[in-house]
């Protein structure tokens, strides 16, 4: 998304007292030139993101970093990157961050609604649907498809969201009140109702927060919502999409939205037969379900086996390559495309959507 300057933009600005401040810009720079468009000079740096830009300039002292956004929540989205990454890479300093203009300190975060439970049923024996129901939702049908859901930490205790920090980052509830976040994809959604269906992979043990609400969910429970994030996949004539059932649901997504004029091919590694679920597109499709039969989740070269063995079309158009897998299969698949095949990494996004024997159902890469 282009941004210019016109008076429809948020702004904010804040000057940020630092012993290093051109180090600063330059380890931002480094960071955000894989995230958006980064155009650099000597002292000052301005960064193009699919949400909103910034500006900084550095002094002997201090670093004036400025945010735009096309909305409140694009507007938050820049000053929250800015600070945490700032925050970040002044190591041993602790910068004091306070933003003014557009944007309140103490408000609630644009970028996040309130859900309740509307029904919960399983669509496979290990992938429970929920659909939820909320408030004002048109900006989660863009920019992203992925969402933190903020799970209350009691049953029936009344929950306590994040607000708005001064630095612009959410400020959280302390100790026992805290929610626990997890992230996940909106499989589906109805702006119109006002609705988002989320698959919840019903992993087993005990420290499996998500799952474990999605088990137990029934009509009118609470869960809160942050997002959307993500970005979106580039235009291209081929995609080889590869996942574990993790991915399944943003697969799921991604094809219905694929024009008629593309080709996809789809490798899905699941537990057994059982697992399948219906996939529709107007695109041409290839699909090669991959059985685990009794193997555990993430110890398995299935993914990495199946895409050595997929014939790569002749370069005719665009092709790109999406995986989301087990933090160690992303690993391999990254070093299969980038060190073996030398895929661009414009050509390619790997994605770590949980790690063995982590507690978290899912973590970001």
């Amino acid at each position: 998304m282009e941004q210019t300057m016109t008076s429809s933009l948020l702004r904010a600005e804040a000057k940020v007292a630092l012993s290093a401040p051109v180090q600063i810009v330059d380890k931002l720079c480094e960071h955000f030139v894989e995230h958006g468009k980064v155009d650099r000079s000597e002292r000052s740096a301005r960064v193009e993101f699919d949400f909103g830009a910034a500006s900084i300039d550095a002094d002997d002292e201090s670093l004036l970093i400025r945010a735009e956004g096309p909305d409140a929540t694009g507007l938050a989205y820049v000053k929250w990157s800015l600070a945490e990454h700032i925050l970040e890479f002044a190591g041993g300093e602790t910068p004091h961050i306070i933003w003014s203009g557009d944007g309140i300190a103490g408000a609630p975060l644009p970028y996040f609604r309130e859900m309740r439970v509307v029904n919960a049923s399983n669509i496979t024996p290990r992938m429970r649907r929920v659909r939820l129901k909320g408030q004002d939702l048109t900006r989660f049908a863009i920019g992203g498809m992925h969402v933190r859901l903020l799970f209350p930490p009691n049953p029936g205790a009344v929950p306590q969201w994040p607000v708005m920090g001064e630095d612009g980052r959410p400020v959280w509830p302390k100790g026992e009140e805290r929610p626990v976040m997890r992230i996940y994809t909106i499989r589906e959604i109805d702006v119109e109702r006002g609705e988002v269906d989320i698959d919840f992979v019903l992993h087993e043990g005990d420290v499996t927060p998500g799952a474990t609400w999605a088990k137990r969910a029934s009509p009118g429970d609470i869960v809160g919502m942050l997002g959307p994030g993500g970005g979106e996949l580039p235009e291209a004539d081929w995609y080889l999409f590869a996942g574990d059932e993790t991915a399944l649901p943003a697969i799921g997504r991604i094809l219905e939205e694929l024009p008629a004029e593309c080709r996809a091919t789809v490798l899905l590694e699941i537990a057994d037969a059982s697992e399948e679920q219906p996939l529709h597109t107007a695109a041409t499709l290839d699909v090669r379900w991959l059985y685990r039969n009794g193997a555990p989740a993430g110890t398995t070269s299935l993914l990495e086996d199946a895409i050595r063995e997929t014939a790569m079309p002749v370069p005719e158009g665009r092709r790109f390559i999406w995986a989301g897998c087990e933090q160690k299969s992303c690993r391999c698949l990254k070093k299969l495309l980038r060190k073996e095949w030398k895929v661009p990494t414009s050509d390619h996004q790997i994605v770590a959507y949980w790690r063995a024997g982590h507690t978290a159902d899912q973590v970001e890469n």
